[in-house]
């Protein structure tokens, strides 16, 4: 059974690596979990006379900077002036130069959403009539690239981490209190807090890059630390250090002076680390719980105790199961894990369950907030699957509670078995020296013969293949749970969606003669799903200007490799009249001179190509003329 201990333990690991190396890097840059649900000017819009400032509303407030929101002119030359400004609620403002000249301007903006995640986005609005410009904000992926993948990858240790620091020790003291003087037991948990530790510091030196630049140049920029240091995140990520220290000195006394206590000073003892560790253990879940979803949105007074409940149900569940499959597979000879604590175990795992599902089930109301959602965002799908495992991992669960019930402790047997041969050994012994020679001898063989009954008993064995399972399974739940925290809320998604579409609730909408139509596509591909937005100005007989904006369900603009327009009339058996417009910047293409012969209920029909096979063609009616 050793010989394929290594080998179980090294799959376990190389799963994990390749699970959160595939979620992460499919996951591109990081949701953007504030939306941008209002401009003024806004998005396309030709306005005659230039304005003074630019404001932004957002779905929730955001964190600026001085280069967070920029106006660009047609030769990409900034034209803001000071720095933004919170104006009132969740609307920012940035004061423009006078004198501004006709044509196209482009409004970048770069905030860190109040969950701690960035948010990027651009839009163009144009003065007296649109132009050509040459600001391009393609390579604007706020917490993507290499630094959001690092980013990521941090966060998934640092849960790691979290998960086997607090449930390795919580085992040891409800369960197993011999764990403590167990070599490999003391090896995972102090292996837990150095990486909680590591990824703490990791996740703080990104920080300022990956809510910024996105640069791997910018990450060891101390002033742009010192920054990081002064917000909500950086806060919560010194206090989460602060706390590791306290874990550091509760370790030691675990693994130290508790070790050497009889089991009444233990007992006495317990009590202490328990309260402690709890306290600790709490603290160390709020460093996340302040800075992330539930510090946001509906009820974080709420919120953030129930979040801080979910995380210890986690790691109790889950990294007391790592640490029981290092005790079945690891735990020395004479201190074997007996089925009592197996059983201990069982029923802790059990009420951690019930308590995961009780606060599962309010974030998951409070983030999606309609059943449509589970299925129509990304966040609603990954939570999705995260149920399917926990729902897997239960059932694994419930197979080991069944090998936990016939398991059986080989210690009375080992010690029936071992006496005669002891009998024989003080027999045997004739002199101190020869006695202590013997006794170093019968502890070898007394101890190969415990490793034996042990190995051979069947439900040991079968208990070992289901938690390995549970492990396993346990590695991939990380993994996704990891992605799910940095994926915009279902919730906000669709307030986003809906506030972007509130001008259009009807088929069509026009003002000053300009018409405005907006459709949802979904190619079924990759990035398949969006909104495009398409205005015809006047919207009259004769000669017109056409913009069409495509944006994400969120309302971020993206480019699409091909999009086209016709016009038909069947009234008069006109058209179609294909458009084929000229793209301007991310997410926008223009055609002008677009000609519609004659007034009408004109049929639009709007083709979009996501990818080289993945197509889709919306259409609307609309009044011309």
């Amino acid at each position: 059974m050793t010989r394929t201990i290594a080998p179980r333990l090294r799959t376990l690991v190389l799963l994990l690596l390749a699970v959160t190396g595939t979620l992460l890097a499919g996951a591109g840059p990081a949701s953007a979990h504030a939306a941008l649900t209002g401009s003024d000017p806004a998005q396309g819009v030709v306005v005659d006379k230039a304005p003074t400032e630019v404001s932004l509303t957002f779905s929730e407030k955001v964190a600026m900077n001085d280069t967070s929101l920029r106006v660009l002119d047609p030769k990409g030359k900034r034209v803001d002036t000071g720095k933004p400004a919170n104006v009132s609620g969740t609307t920012y403002a940035v004061r423009l130069h006078a004198g501004l000249v006709d044509g196209t301007y482009t409004v970048t903006y770069q905030v860190v959403s109040a969950d701690s995640h960035p948010v990027a986005g651009a839009y163009t609005f144009s003065v007296g009539a649109p132009s050509k410009t040459s600001v391009s904000v393609d390579g604007q992926t706020a917490g993507g690239g290499v630094v959001g993948w690092l980013y990521g990858f941090g966060r998934y240790v640092s849960y790691a981490g979290y998960i086997v620091l607090v449930g390795g020790a919580a085992f040891v003291l409800a369960c197993w209190r011999r764990g403590s003087g167990v070599r490999a037991v003391q090896r995972l948990v102090g292996a837990g807090w150095v990486a909680l530790t590591a990824a703490t510091l990791w996740l703080l030196l990104l920080r300022g890059s990956y809510s910024g630049s996105g640069k791997v140049g910018d990450i060891f920029d101390l002033e742009l630390l010192s920054q990081v240091l002064q917000t909500k995140t950086g806060a919560a990520l010194v206090s989460r250090l602060l706390l590791l220290a306290a874990a550091a000195l509760f370790i030691a006394v675990l693994f130290g002076a508790y070790d050497k206590r009889d089991d009444d000073e233990k007992r006495d003892l317990t009590f202490g680390l328990a309260i402690g560790g709890t306290v600790v253990a709490a603290g160390l879940a709020a460093s996340w719980a302040m800075a992330e979803h539930a510090s946001t949105g509906l009820q974080p007074g709420i919120a953030m105790p129930v979040d801080v409940v979910h995380l210890l149900a986690v790691a109790t569940w889950l990294g007391g199961l790592v640490a029981l499959l290092v005790a079945l597979y690891r735990a020395p000879a004479e201190t074997p894990v007996e089925s009592t604590a197996v059983r201990r175990f069982s029923r802790v795992a059990f009420g951690s369950v019930l308590a995961l599902v009780a606060t599962g089930v309010y974030q998951s109301w409070r983030q999606l907030g309609s059943w449509s959602a589970f299925t129509d965002t990304r966040y609603g799908q990954l939570l999705l699957v995260k149920i399917g495992l926990v729902l897997l991992l239960v059932g694994i669960a419930w197979i080991s509670r069944r090998w936990t019930a016939r398991l059986a402790d080989p210690a009375a047997a080992a010690a029936d078995a071992e006496q005669p041969e002891k009998e024989h050994v003080k027999a045997a012994a004739g002199s101190s020296q020869r006695a202590a020679q013997l006794a170093r001898q019968q502890a070898a063989v007394d101890a190969a013969r415990q490793k034996r009954l042990r190995d051979d008993d069947p439900n040991r064995f079968g208990l070992r293949r289901s938690v390995l399972a549970e492990a396993g399974v346990a590695v991939v739940l990380l993994a996704v749970t990891t992605v799910l925290t940095q994926t915009e809320p279902g919730r906000t998604e669709q307030e986003a969606a809906a506030a972007t579409s509130a001008s259009s609730s009807s088929p069509a909408s026009s003002s000053s003669g300009a018409l405005t139509l907006d459709m949802a596509f979904d190619t079924g591909g990759k990035d398949g799903k969006g909104v495009v937005r398409l205005d015809i100005d006047p919207a009259r007989v004769g000669g017109n200007d056409m913009h069409l904006y495509v944006q994400r369900p969120g309302g971020q603009a993206f480019d699409i490799p091909e999009v086209k327009v016709a016009f038909t009339l069947d009234a008069k058996k006109i058209g179609p009249l294909p458009v084929t417009p000229d793209h301007i910047t991310t997410g926008h293409w223009a055609a002008s001179g677009v000609q519609i012969p004659m007034a009408g209920d004109w049929k639009i029909a709007v083709t979009v190509r996501t990818s080289d096979i993945d197509q889709a063609t919306v259409s609307k009616n609309a009044q011309i003329g």
